[in-house]
């Protein structure tokens, strides 16, 4: 494989300088700056990425030990393993030990050091080997992708999606032109499919829904393949591919912590994508909140984690030179990818996965045991509140246990 290495570029002006949260009562870390990786900002010709790091007031890059949210303390909160009060970061210690079958996960570029990284997250946090496949999707080879953002991005989407499904095979087709980016899901799709089923996560997004994107929504449809996007940190704003209907579209909340650690609850991350498409029709899954939706697909489905200041801890050796936290939709679609597939249902399609869904939100007793409701927050200064049942902040909410996934 021919590859022509770019050196690192330094990391991105913060959009947000400081942050300060609103609850002083519930401050963890208090302030910081979040960065921008150029990925996010927007690289010429390319889709974006929805991905932040976070830096804690005092903290330098790289951080000598991970910090942030591990997979022990997200599994915690997520009912993936035994409850632990308040699921603190610092002393629950049980990880998933689920997954089978596999999950690919779509980037542009390749960097050499996406073994090595994901070797040195499975042994920080106690998870086994990976069993890990990189594929290229370019008759011209892949680029290296280091310092661009989608280095951070592709050590996110492998070590969450490992995190989450520890025993599940994990491709990374990777692409060398923007256009590769969509039918690379239908490879993704085969490799996937030879392996039993699963999941293709995606963390890229076009900036507005393209006119008549109908026509490239035949690149998210494989049998036995579930599809997911993230959906972006455009605030109230419809983008594709996450508004396709033969997606799960997911989006991102703020976990809350009280002043001792202990977890407290979700909100909608301010910046989450989320809204209703202008291109895509409701599908027959979304009949049940056809009166919030109307005659049109409502995004997200369901979400996970995504704010950077409580986001997840990632080692990346050739962007954040080791340990940083990382946040932005771009979380959730890897990992939750990897909770459906530790689930074990195998759906033997999106649309199948999500009329499950939508059909166990219908069911209140079920749908209060094995969702999140959440309630508060809105992406977009207050213009798109999260609500009681569904809403386009954060979708029916996030998962509780794996039942019903």
């Amino acid at each position: 494989m021919s590859r022509n290495p770019t050196p690192p570029q330094p990391l991105a002006v913060a959009i947000f300088a400081v942050f300060a949260l609103f609850a002083p009562a519930e401050t963890l870390p208090t302030r910081g700056q979040v960065i921008v990786p150029p990925s996010t900002a927007g690289l010429p010709g390319i889709p974006r990425t929805s991905l932040y790091v976070f830096v804690p007031e005092g903290a330098t890059l790289p951080m000598g030990q991970p910090a942030g949210e591990t997979p022990a303390s997200i599994a915690c909160i997520y009912g993936l393993t035994k409850p632990v009060q308040g699921c603190p970061i610092n002393g629950t210690t049980e990880v998933p030990t689920g997954g089978s079958r596999a999950i690919a996960v779509i980037e542009y570029g390749h960097y050499p050091q996406e073994q090595s990284d994901l070797d040195t997250f499975s042994q920080q946090f106690g998870l086994p080997p990976a069993n890990f496949e990189e594929v290229c999707f370019s008759w011209a080879g892949c680029p290296d992708n280091s310092g661009l953002g989608w280095d951070l991005e592709e050590a996110l989407d492998l070590q969450w999606a490992h995190a989450m499904a520890p025993n599940a095979k994990i491709y990374a087709v990777e692409t060398g032109s923007v256009s590769d980016l969509y039918p690379a899901n239908q490879m993704a799709g085969e490799l996937v499919a030879r392996s039993g089923g699963g999941e293709v996560a995606n963390t890229w997004l076009e900036v507005n829904e393209p006119p008549h994107e109908e026509q490239y929504d035949k690149n998210f449809k494989y049998r036995g393949v579930v599809y997911l996007f993230s959906a972006g940190d455009w605030l109230a704003l419809p983008l594709y591919p996450s508004t396709s209907p033969f997606v799960v579209s997911v989006g991102g909340t703020t976990l809350k912590r009280d002043s001792s650690g202990n977890f407290t609850g979700e909100t909608c991350w301010n910046r989450s994508g989320g809204a209703i498409s202008r291109e895509e029709a409701r599908p027959a899954y979304q009949d049940i909140i056809k009166k919030l939706v109307g005659s049109f697909r409502g995004t997200p489905d369901m979400s996970f984690d995504g704010d950077p200041q409580t986001g997840v801890a990632v080692y990346s050796s050739s962007y954040c030179g080791g340990w940083c936290i990382t946040g932005g939709t771009s979380v959730g679609s890897p990992s939750l990818a990897g909770v459906l597939n530790s689930a074990g249902t195998f759906y033997s399609s999106t649309d199948a996965e999500l009329s499950r869904i939508y059909k166990e939100y219908g069911n209140k007793k079920q749908y209060h045991e094995w969702f999140r409701d959440i309630t508060t927050g809105s992406n977009g200064s207050g213009v798109i509140g999260a609500k009681k049942g569904w809403d386009e902040c954060t979708g029916v909410g996030s998962v509780v246990t794996y039942t019903g996934k």
